[in-house]
């Protein structure tokens, strides 16, 4: 094999994405290029013009592997869709898998004001997407508060025989039950349409308009309901302390950088007004200049959500690539702003704050999360290098739908896209050591089998620590398990709850030693214990509920073969449910139009 400085040297002076790969091919960094050679080559050249990181990196480079593409552009998206699915070390990386929620606006002759989140209906009108569902709901109750407008679910409309709780109340005008014609509803949806649109001084123009037509025409009490709209319309506007009078759709991105811990922080402006904002905590993105990280967000947030017609940012970063690049997957004209001017810059600076803050405080957080550790490290003497923590429960109802819970705990933090559910297979009701046993054997082997191959991804990854909640019977089964795949020199503890089953005395035990021990109650080693293992009984009941359900809402004939739809009605039917199906006898079931003999006999084994 060539050496990584010969491979760069050989490549072509064209765009493409790179990848250099370190020990059994792992991949450690992934990079774009508009000249690949220049670009590869420049890592090997003039080492002490690099970052000590980056030096870090090229010290592990073993081969180098390219992708040549037709433009810059197109090297933008795929070295970020590389990122997103290889996830290497050294690339700043931004977890956001979640969609935004959205407010929607139904297409109904009533229009219901609605939470939305998933793939959208051409019927409806949506407005966002918002930075988060409390924001959502915050904004359905303000425009309640002004337009009035139904939030309940059709079913409930349909049923209404007379009006609810949020008619007295005043904040809907119960079109259920008739106590508003269809026009003034149309006219109250159409209004809430254009306030959401940016269009506020219309919106006040039209209610005022109404509100001195009922007056002149002497209906002083819908005049009075008109101004009270007004007055609230008036009062929402006060608290958008941020707002365009363009009414344009822009979103806000700033970094701030605390202690070496950074920050970006989103600002989410929809028809003029700030819907919220959201920060993001990017990994791998140590002695990287913001600069840097603003484009890394903006590249790969965009790939998976939609763009606004305008970025503002506050850093100097390749704008025309990345404009060029977002216009071309939005079919539309995306503008980024690196030096805006006017409400842009008051945008810019308040999300600049809030990076700063969203940075300090996440400092403080890994500083208490580091002590955790660090006490644990030290009450159960452990390594220093102890980082990465497993935890195991098992959840059933008195042995039905037994699930076991994997759960993650890594670079100071939980780790929920690690999280693993296993159903098991193998075991019979109720027996928690042979759950035990095959979610820990079906765990490690894919462990043992990922580290023969490329070491990456979350179940090739090494636990630094296996943590067992249960007693005595479920470590001796962790050790077994361990043993048997060759892993057992990882560190295994059990968690048992103790005598009282109070949080604080819970039973700690280890191999190697003889009896079990315990943590003082105010050890921060302990509470990160507790943490953990409150966080895998959770998860692990959650996948319990989620496939006890699913199994008691379906029907066990659904799984025969050769027994469809309408065979499975005449059987239920006949016997009047499925206990009189159970209890009927291989002729009885031949007896069934459409139901062969030899069927009626595969029926009655699977039902028994």
């Amino acid at each position: 094999m060539n050496e990584p400085a010969e491979v760069a040297a050989g490549l072509p002076h064209l765009p493409g994405v790179y990848r250099m790969l370190g020990k059994d091919g792992e991949v450690l960094y992934v990079g774009k290029a508009l000249d690949l050679r220049k670009r590869v080559s420049s890592y090997f050249q003039r080492a002490e013009t690099l970052s000590p990181r980056i030096r870090l990196m090229v010290a592990q480079i073993v081969n180098i592997e390219t992708t040549v593409t037709s433009s810059e552009a197109e090297a933008l998206l795929l070295e970020n869709n590389l990122i997103k699915s290889l996830a290497p070390r050294y690339n700043i990386l931004f977890r956001d898998d979640k969609s935004y929620p959205y407010l929607m606006l139904t297409g109904h002759r009533y229009p219901r004001l609605g939470f939305f989140r998933g793939n959208p209906d051409k019927r409806h009108r949506y407005f966002g997407p918002f930075p988060d569902s409390g924001a959502v709901r915050e904004s359905i109750q303000l425009l309640q508060k002004v337009f009035r407008l139904r939030t309940c679910e059709d079913s409930v409309f349909a049923h209404r025989s007379r009006p609810c709780l949020l008619h007295q109340i005043h904040r809907c005008t119960a079109p259920c039950v008739g106590l508003i014609s269809d026009a003034d509803y149309a006219e109250d949806a159409r209004s809430a349409e254009m306030f959401l649109n940016g269009q506020e001084d219309a919106v006040s123009a039209r209610l005022d308009a109404r509100m001195n037509a009922a007056a002149e025409a002497l209906r002083f009490e819908e005049a009075a309901v008109y101004r009270d709209q007004i007055g609230a319309l008036r009062k929402v506007r006060e608290r958008q302390y941020v707002s365009d009078e363009s009414g344009r759709d822009a979103d806000v991105i700033a970094c701030g950088i605390a202690a070496g811990v950074c920050c970006v922080n989103l600002v989410m402006i929809r028809g003029g007004r700030h819907l919220g904002d959201k920060n993001f905590f990017p990994q791998n993105a140590d002695e990287v200049e913001p600069a840097q990280i603003i484009e890394a967000f903006i590249a790969q947030h965009y790939l998976a959500h939609p763009v606004p017609p305008q970025l503002v940012v506050g850093e100097a970063i390749a704008v025309e690539l990345l404009q060029d690049t977002l216009s071309e997957r939005a079919g539309r004209r995306i503008q980024i702003s690196a030096n805006p001017i006017g409400s842009r810059r008051a945008w810019l600076q308040m999300a600049a704050k809030n990076a700063e803050l969203g940075a300090a405080q996440r400092k403080v957080q890994h500083m208490g999360d580091a002590a955790k550790l660090i006490a644990l490290q030290q009450g159960l003497g452990l390594s220093e290098t102890v980082q990465r923590i497993e935890c195991f429960d098992i959840s059933h109802t008195q042995g039905e739908a037994t699930v076991a819970s994997c759960v993650v705990y890594d670079r100071g933090a939980m780790q929920k896209g690690e999280y693993r559910h296993f159903n098991m297979q193998q075991v019979a009701p109720g027996d928690d050591y042979g759950a035990m046993r095959e979610v820990l054997t079906r765990r490690y082997r894919r462990v043992v089998a990922g580290l023969g191959n490329t070491g990456s991804g979350a179940e090739g990854k090494m636990p630094d620590l296996v943590m067992i909640d249960g007693g005595q019977g479920q470590l001796g089964v962790a050790i077994e398990v361990l043993t048997e795949l060759g892993l057992s020199n990882v560190p295994l503890l059990g968690v048992a709850k103790g005598e009282s089953r109070k949080p604080g005395m819970e039973q700690l035990l280890m191999p190697g030693r003889e009896a079990a021990f315990r943590l003082n109650a105010d050890d921060p080693g302990l509470h990160l214990i507790q943490q953990i293992r409150d966080e895998a009984h959770r998860f692990a009941i959650e996948g319990h509920r989620a496939r006890r359900a699913r199994a008691r809402n379906t029907s066990p004939l659904e799984g025969i073969p050769g027994v469809g739809a309408k065979r499975r009605q005449r059987l239920l039917t006949r016997f009047g449910g499925l206990r009189g199906l159970v209890a009927a006898s291989v002729e009885e079931l031949a007896q069934v139009d459409g139901i062969s003999p030899a069927l009626a006999e595969r029926i009655y084994d699977e039902l028994h």
